[in-house]
């Protein structure tokens, strides 16, 4: 049952997902992302409720993760001024490494979309969400292997974050301009994009300093008072 249940939890986030906004940004031109943005919620929620298993740890861990979700949407809003340069990634990624990478994919679509309430929802917030979705999914996936324990590997990948959030929200920005999808205006993009990619880099690898610790430490304690 574990295997049946992990498959579609792999299938939903890394197959269904996709396929929902590359139907949106082709068939429908974008002219239904608030379509495509509500299946990417509700297939977000999808897998990490296939990850309960005992009733009253599961209560306090959705609730742990709303309330993580909610600082990443606070964090959005107070550094609103300042262009590109938000602690979302680095509390995706602390969610995924203390509550697994289906919770971290929760924690990053879902910011995307409540924050997306103030900043404007559009044809870009699907990518948005996939874009944050997968960095936790995959800092879930790498800690688990043993790869995030230490600080180094932690900032490096908040380096490939932020490399990784332009690659795929460039993906949109070609598609947004051209109509279709070609090799030669993504990779312009990716090259006008470098400046905004390194803060991207820089921000994430500054908050996962300035959270790890004290954010850490307190995941952990609750976790074991819990028993989550």
């Amino acid at each position: 049952m574990n295997t049946v249940k992990k498959a579609i939890r792999i299938l939903l986030l890394l197959g269904g997902i996709p396929l929902l906004i590359l139907l949106g940004a082709t068939a429908w031109n974008d002219r239904r992302y608030q379509l495509v943005t509500m299946g990417i919620a509700v297939l977000s929620v999808i897998p990490f409720f296939l990850t309960f298993e005992r009733r009253e740890a599961n209560t306090r861990k959705l609730v742990l993760v709303a309330v993580l979700t909610a600082i990443s949407v606070a964090g959005r809003f107070i550094f609103g001024p300042v262009p590109f340069f938000k602690p979302v990634t680095a509390v995706t990624i602390l969610t995924a490494i203390y509550f697994g990478p289906e919770a971290g994919f929760l924690t990053g679509s879902f910011s995307a979309v409540v924050s997306n309430m103030f900043f404007g929802q559009g044809p870009w917030t699907p990518f948005q969400m996939f874009s944050w979705g997968m960095i936790g999914f995959l800092a879930g996936v790498l800690n688990h292997r043993g790869w995030m324990k230490q600080r180094p590997m932690l900032l490096t990948y908040g380096v490939l974050s932020g490399i990784m959030y332009s690659f795929v929200m460039d993906v949109w920005t070609v598609l947004n301009y051209d109509g279709s999808f070609g090799t030669a205006g993504y990779l312009a993009a990716l090259a006008s994009a470098v400046p905004v990619t390194a803060v991207y880099c820089v921000s994430n690898v500054v908050f996962l300093l300035a959270l790890e610790k004290p954010v850490g430490e307190r995941l952990m304690r609750m976790k074991k008072k819990y028993g989550i």
